[in-house]
């Protein structure tokens, strides 16, 4: 039985200080069952006293991913109809995270934790979450190792359950919304193939190359050696062993390296997917300069990544996807990317923007992780599964707003053949 007054009013109203608005978008049940909010809207319950210190301490969109990932706060309901209320609502609207809330509103909400006894030290955080502030130049090699295995040694078993079948992170290319997630991938990995123009003796590097499915289709399919490179030793070793069981390791080297030591170029073509948002704003002319030196007059780059379109175009380090899911990430925009691409050497040649496939591509990650829930905590841990819930439902929500684009950004190094007349070469 739902209880009238109680702790829920006073909670609404400390989640509507934190959020900045004046009635919260959601219904709330509290710790002792009473309840407060709309009638009808999306439902959260918050489980006890440590999620409303966690806000005390944290009083913006890091103290509710906190609360969450710790699972003080919970979701009733569709995943999707709860983040959304909560991003339309004031702060959490904001694009690039959410400013804490003024002295003021801090006193506000301090008073309303005194009077349900929720004072006291500062919880520790989630184990899941990490520093940003850590020691380290940002963007040197050992940074971004320590980066890149924080949010990719997270366990192979766990992304399998997550991907499916194709083990493609990265977004999927639909026909249609009926396509079905492992068949776009495919569709995906032909595309970049074909539009590097891939033939029987060329070689290929892929950079960024995850757990090995380009490289694999680009060596079946097209006849090519590819050398792959991730940072992430787990990655590594199951792209291997899918090497091997494909009958592929004399045709696909996967390494443990960074882009910057790769020293036995000449490459014909170079992929390049879900990697460069990795790479940092002030590394973004480097990284240009030497994907164009390691290719050969006339090779292709196909760079395939994030970008902002909106507000700010870097993350706060006190954002929940700078401490739990992407740290020291950094999405530019279109444009920068391509001028860094062209003040690097290289030619544009086509650019594919891919924005509502990879809604539909982190819509149906969710799918596939709410389905296998138990499997995946027991893979991972629960703050886990509940960082990966968050973070791709929250994206999804984004790409759709218009907030964040995707885009395969096709570039040739000059000299060689000349490209196509059209770019039906490849679509």
């Amino acid at each position: 039985m739902t209880r009238t007054g109680g702790v829920a009013p006073r909670l609404a109203e400390a989640l509507a200080v934190v959020l900045g608005v004046e009635q919260i978008p959601l219904r709330l049940r509290a710790w002792d069952g009473s309840e407060a909010g709309p009638e009808g809207a999306p439902r959260i319950v918050v489980r006890s006293r440590r999620a409303l210190r966690r806000l005390v301490w944290a009083p913006g969109e890091l103290g509710l991913g906190r609360a969450y990932v710790a699972g003080d706060i919970d979701i009733e309901g569709d995943v999707f109809d709860t983040f959304a209320a909560l991003s339309s609502a004031g702060r959490l609207s904001v694009p690039g995270g959410s400013p804490d809330a003024a002295p003021g509103e801090r006193l506000r909400l301090l008073g309303t934790a005194l009077r349900l006894g929720a004072v006291g030290p500062q919880p520790p955080p989630p184990p899941e979450e990490i520093d940003p502030g850590r020691h380290g130049r940002r963007h040197s090699r050992d940074r971004d190792a320590t980066s890149v295995s924080h949010h990719y040694d997270v366990g192979n078993d766990f992304y399998a359950l997550v991907l499916g079948p194709s083990m493609v992170y990265s977004c999927a290319v639909w026909d249609d919304e009926a396509t079905g997630l492992d068949a776009a991938q495919q569709i995906k990995l032909d595309l970049v193939c074909r539009k590097l123009g891939l033939r029987p003796g060329m070689r290929l590097l892929d950079v960024g190359c995850g757990w090995g499915s380009l490289a694999l289709h680009a060596a079946r399919e097209y006849g090519v050696d590819v050398v792959g490179i991730t940072l992430s030793v787990e990655q590594a070793a199951l792209a291997r062993k899918r090497a091997a069981e494909a009958g592929l390791a004399d045709r696909v080297d996967i390494r443990v390296q960074d882009y910057r030591d790769v020293d036995d170029d000449p490459f014909d073509a170079i992929s390049s997917v879900g990697m460069a948002e990795h790479v940092g704003r002030a590394q973004m002319p480097a990284y240009a300069a030497r994907l164009h030196d390691l290719l050969r007059p006339g090779g292709r780059l196909l760079n395939h990544a994030i970008s902002w379109r909106a507000g700010d175009t870097s993350w706060d380090r006190d954002t929940f996807i700078a401490r739990y899911v992407f740290p020291d990430g950094e999405l530019l925009r279109l444009g920068e990317t391509v001028a860094a691409l062209e003040a690097g050497g290289l030619e544009i040649l086509d650019v594919d923007a891919l924005r509502g496939h990879y809604a539909l591509t982190l819509r149906a990650w969710v799918r596939r992780l709410e389905e296998h829930w138990h499997d995946a905590v027991a893979a991972s841990s629960e703050g886990r599964a509940r960082v990966w819930r968050l973070y791709m439902a929250g994206s999804a929500l984004a790409f759709e707003a218009g907030a964040m684009g995707v885009n395969q950004v096709l570039a040739q190094r000059p000299g060689g053949a000349p490209p196509p007349l059209r770019r039906t070469a490849w679509v």
